[in-house]
């Protein structure tokens, strides 16, 4: 019946697809998460364009984050907006072999993730081929998340804290890769004692945003201290940017959306995440991680503070310490322009840049690797003159909203 009902809402537009020799396809799909479904049914089907309606357009920017193609969501009678694609679909995207490790290893030896090699009768993946990606949907944005998690189950997801699965250690914080409910996630392990702990969690519970990466969950028992989030399958912008290969894949259009992205996730931080704002303190590609869409995330709220207006009464010294966050923003744009992301050399990148692009002579500065950008002047020039506003230092100071609304 439901079939019907759709073939026949929509005769006129199989009328006119005939006259323009198109066939017309209907399908229906059921499932619990229409977003989940659309983001599949646009993955299978090679599409170019999907039409949400006033049901879909709520799941917009889910579905924008996964899907290649272009979106048009509805607004009235013969009425949409239009948003072009951000990237290139997923099926010609490559996917670096080092990320998501374990979850290949397990899928590779095991067949499926999270089996910890308990599956004795399913062969190995002997064909060569390479292992399937992870689940797309973040679990941050799964219904039941954030949520609490027992000391057993992240055992179960690092196999123990294998070493194998320790990706990063230093004095107060190690972090380990895991696997739950076939996604990967990283598990971040902190010291009894670090009061860090409790400041990260406390802003990551409140402070969600589709361009920071988001909290799963979080455990706490006895001396244990871990916070879960999702796991950067395409690694860092500096990881990308110092590999030839990959930095020539984040073309200038790739870029402007990286700027707007993480220029957005500033903005909520600093004036729509409750009364309070946030500083992140540690703006830079080192703390700005890729989905497996290439979504930008802005990560690592280890130096993040609540500012208290209370303690800052004086707007110029509220404005000063928002500043950092600011002229962090104006440094990383400088870095996608130059395509330079060397962590101590940040401050040298800038006096080598900054002169050169006053004078208009920004072509000296644009990364060599990528083709001729006269198509995308405008948007470089565009994230040339915000990267001068964030850095130029006037008084009174700028907001994240001035300076990234200014490309």
């Amino acid at each position: 019946m439901k079939r019907v009902q759709y073939q026949n809402n929509l005769k006129k537009i199989n009328r006119q697809c005939k006259r323009n020799e198109v066939k017309l396809e209907v399908k229906l799909a059921a499932g619990y998460c229409p977003a989940k479904l659309t983001v599949d049914e646009a993955q299978n089907s090679n599409t170019r364009w999907i039409v949400l309606d006033s049901h879909l357009k709520k799941y917009q920017e889910i579905i924008r984050g996964q899907v290649g193609c272009n979106i048009a969501i509805t607004k009235g009678k013969d009425i949409a907006t239009l948003m072009p694609s951000t990237f290139p679909p997923l099926t010609t995207r490559t996917y670096p072999p080092e990320c998501y490790k374990r979850y290949n290893r397990e899928v590779a030896t095991n067949g499926h993730p999270g089996s910890h090699g308990k599956n004795p009768e399913q062969e190995p993946n002997s064909s060569g081929q390479q292992p399937q990606t992870p689940h797309w949907y973040l679990l941050s944005w799964r219904s039941g998340f954030p949520r609490a998690f027992t000391l057993r189950e992240l055992e179960e997801m690092t196999e123990g804290f294998a070493e194998e699965n320790l990706i990063q250690k230093s004095e107060n914080l190690m972090v380990y890769e895991g696997i739950f409910e076939e996604t990967p996630v990283l598990i971040k392990s902190f010291q009894e004692n670090d009061d860090r702990f409790w400041s990260v969690l406390v802003i990551l519970s409140r402070a969600r945003h589709r361009n920071i990466m988001n909290l799963v969950g979080y455990c706490f028992t006895g001396g244990c201290r871990f916070i879960i989030v999702d796991f950067p399958c395409l690694g860092t912008l500096a990881s990308n940017l110092n590999d030839n290969e990959l930095a020539r894949k984040l073309t200038w259009k790739a870029r402007w959306y990286i700027a707007i992205e993480i220029g957005g996730s500033l903005r909520y931080l600093h004036e729509e995440c409750g009364d309070e704002p946030i500083v992140h303190q540690s703006v830079c590609s080192a703390n700005i991680v890729f989905s497996h869409c290439y979504c930008a995330m802005l990560c690592n709220f280890i130096m993040a503070k609540w500012l208290n207006l209370q303690e800052s009464s004086a707007k110029n010294e509220k404005d000063e310490k928002l500043y950092v966050d600011v002229r962090d923003y104006g440094i990383f744009l400088v870095e996608l322009i130059a395509g330079s992301a060397e962590e101590k050399d940040r401050q040298s990148l800038v006096d080598w840049a900054v002169p050169l692009m006053k004078d208009g002579n920004i072509e000296e500065v644009m990364d060599p690797r990528l083709l001729d950008g006269n198509s995308d002047k405008k948007m470089i020039q565009c994230m040339a003159r915000a990267a001068l506003l964030c850095l130029n230092s006037p008084h009174p100071r700028p907001s994240i909203s001035f300076s990234s609304g200014s490309r």
